[in-house]
């Protein structure tokens, strides 16, 4: 199995590109040394099931939070290696197959309060923007030692995750032939199963949104 080095040599080569900026945290901060805890597990090559369990004496939410900011840099540059194969002449909708179609609506937006059908690449750079503002926001991610996260940060997380979910659903079967191709197969996996063990682990993506990768996830992570 493809480790968290192989991973992330793999994805600095020159030919694949950020999607979005990447967002980091300060040098310092909490999250900063739970990143690096989090990442030190991951390249250590333990267990990935084991990988996503909370370490003792840390605080559940800063550990999502972690977890949260990682996933949306490690899919935003999964999409990146894809992305100039994803257009909107070759993927007129955001869909996963014939039987999941997914169409976006912000209700903070002026545009899109009511879902919206949109090609793939339009929906995925809404959704990496929304993403992006949401973990920005330090009133559902607190950046400082006691500052309390908000009542509804669970909800918000969930919601985050789910979306980014919908990448995975794309990618893995409108693209699955590219990412093999460019060689990027054995390192998404890792990064999907990773996030997969990690939203189950904490009951984060409800069974509903998983099935559309469901006889794949069987064969990968079961």
């Amino acid at each position: 199995m493809a480790g968290r080095y192989g991973f992330a040599q793999f994805f600095s080569r020159d030919k694949v590109k950020t999607f979005k900026p990447k967002k980091k945290f300060e040098q310092g901060t909490l999250k900063f040394n739970l990143h690096k805890q989090a990442n030190a597990s991951l390249s250590s090559g333990i267990d990935l099931k084991e990988v996503v369990r909370l370490p003792p004496q840390e605080d559940l939410n800063d550990w999502i939070a972690v977890h949260v900011v990682d996933f949306f840099n490690r899919i935003n540059l999964l999409y990146g290696t894809i992305c100039e194969y994803c257009t909107e002449e070759t993927c007129t909708t955001m869909s996963g197959g014939p039987r999941y179609e997914y169409q976006w609506c912000d209700t903070d937006s002026v545009k899109y309060k009511r879902p919206t059908a949109l090609p793939a690449p339009k929906y995925i750079s809404l959704l990496m923007d929304w993403v992006e503002s949401q973990i920005n926001d330090e009133n559902i991610f607190p950046v400082k030692v006691g500052v309390p996260f908000p009542k509804n940060y669970l909800q918000v997380v969930k919601k985050l995750l789910t979306r980014l979910y919908r990448v995975f659903v794309h990618v893995y079967i409108h693209h699955f032939d590219t990412l093999v191709a460019l060689g990027a197969e054995a390192h998404v996996n890792t990064c999907y199963k990773h996030f997969y063990y990690f939203v189950v682990e904490y009951s984060l993506v409800d069974k509903k949104e998983l099935e559309p990768l469901r006889e794949m996830t069987e064969k990968m992570c079961l």
